[in-house]
């Protein structure tokens, strides 16, 4: 219930929120690397662009990055390890990926976690769509279980919910996946970067800004489209080295707008074309 006052007002925090803040208390002693690029989106977004202008559809951006995430991940999959007892590591074929979907609760917007299963052997149109079901998914059960435990017991069953991840690492994938991405919305209208708190899964993808700036491209100064990202590694897990060759190839799958000219999303443009015609 709100309690309005003269120069201020009390709302209710809500129990999703406390419920994160519990969890990202259970993993905040992570030792994490942070690296910041820019990487240029001016051809993935023309065809963003074109495909609206053909099908009428707006191609989701998060999905295509989510699609570059997992098949980068799929060809250096040292970065999802997780700790597997204290003498082993675990590598997991699948590449689940983490994400927070805002839905509407109680006239406010709240991060509901969803996880893309297997991204790493989906198309662009089936994250997509998977994406947007997700966005109208009825939520209430998820909800259910977070407002059927007391605010007491977060944080100790958090701890055990680690403990459990750490000898059963196959649990935790199933809860929270074994990579993140995130987007920081104030930077929707220009570049900038944004620094995540410690995250559940080794590797975090933050997608900051997009910005307009002068590139080199075919040897020729042109305005190009830069989107700033942060990725962060556990350094428990991962080192500099391997880290930076993930970075690059990620950079490489974004800036050649991969799985964006595959022939099923160019079939879904063709079909709408000639519907319309």
């Amino acid at each position: 219930m709100k309690q309005k006052h003269v120069d201020y007002q009390v709302v209710p925090y809500p129990k999703i929120r406390r419920w994160m803040a519990a969890m990202f208390r259970s993993v905040q002693h992570k030792p994490m690397i942070h690296g910041l690029l820019e990487v240029d989106v001016t051809r993935a977004r023309a065809f963003l662009r074109d495909h609206k202008a053909k099908t009428g559809e707006s191609l989701s951006f998060t999905a295509f990055l989510t699609t570059c995430l997992a098949k980068a991940v799929d060809e250096h999959k040292a970065v999802q390890a997780r700790r597997f007892g204290s003498k082993r590591i675990i590598l997991f074929d699948e590449v689940d990926v983490y994400l927070p979907i805002e839905h509407d609760m109680a006239g406010q917007k709240q991060p509901i976690p969803y996880i893309v299963r297997a991204a790493n052997r989906k198309t662009v149109l089936e994250i997509h769509h998977e994406i947007r079901a997700a966005q109208v998914q009825d939520v209430t059960k998820d909800l259910m279980r977070i407002q059927s435990l007391q605010t007491l017991l977060f944080q100790p069953y958090l701890w055990l919910l680690t403990w459990i991840g750490r000898t059963h690492p196959w649990l935790w994938k199933k809860n929270v996946g074994t990579v993140g991405i995130t987007a920081v919305g104030m930077f929707e209208n220009g570049g900038g970067w944004g620094i995540p708190i410690t995250p559940p899964t080794p590797l975090m993808m933050t997608v900051g800004g997009i910005g307009e700036k002068p590139g080199v491209v075919d040897g020729h100064i042109a305005i190009r489209d830069y989107l700033s990202l942060t990725i962060s590694f556990d350094h428990d897990l991962i080192d500099g080295a391997p880290a930076a060759r993930f970075t690059e190839r990620l950079k490489e799958l974004i800036e050649s707008g991969y799985g964006l000219f595959d022939s099923t999303v160019e079939s879904e443009q063709a079909g709408a074309k000639g519907n319309v015609r």
